[in-house]
C-alpha cells in the first residue's frame, strides 16, 4: 500500500550537514542562565534522504553519502512526519543498529533546509543538539 505525499512536501534530495551542541544552565553563584557552546561541527557530513512509500512506520530514509556521492548502503536514520504541519520525528542509528534519541525537525521548503532540535536535562544544565540540513541537489526551481 502506497503512502500519500505528506504535507510537508518533498524532502528528497542530496544534504550537507552541520551541527551545534550548547550548554545552558545557571552560574555557579546563581545568578542568570549561561549558554556555551559544547560543539560545532560545519558541513560535517554529505547524505541522501529518500522517500520510502513501502515502508509503514517511515516517511523518509537517509544514507551517508562520501565525498564522490557514493551512497553506503547501510540505513543511518529515518523521517516519519507528523499530520499537523512541517514536522518530522528523526530517529538517527548507531552503527550497532540501535537507534539513538529522537530529533524533532522542521522543513523550510522556501529555503531547503531541515532543522532539528533535541534536549535533555544532565543535573542542573540543559544539553541541545541543534542539525542543520541544507539541501544541496536538486536545487529549487
Amino acid at each position: 500500500m502506497n503512502k500519500s505525499q505528506t504535507s510537508v512536501g518533498t524532502v528528497e534530495g542530496i544534504y550537507s550537514v552541520s551541527g551545534l551542541v550548547t550548554r545552558s544552565g545557571k552560574n555557579l553563584m546563581g545568578g542568570e542562565d549561561k549558554d556555551k557552546v559544547v560543539d560545532r561541527k560545519e558541513n560535517y557530513a554529505k547524505v541522501a534522504i529518500i522517500r520510502d512509500p513501502t515502508h509503514a512506520s517511515r516517511e523518509y530514509y537517509e544514507l551517508m553519502l562520501d565525498k564522490e556521492y557514493a551512497i553506503s548502503l547501510s540505513v543511518i536514520g529515518e523521517f516519519s512526519a507528523m499530520t499537523d504541519g512541517n514536522i518530522l520525528i528523526y530517529k538517527h542509528f548507531e552503527k550497532n543498529g540501535k537507534s539513538s534519541e529522537s530529533f524533532t525537525f522542521t522543513y523550510d521548503s522556501s529555503k531547503d533546509i531541515l532543522e532539528g532540535v533535541r534536549t535533555e536535562n544532565n543535573g542542573n544544565h540543559t544539553i541541545t543538539y541543534k542539525l542543520t540540513y541544507l539541501k544541496i541537489l536538486p536545487k529549487a526551481r
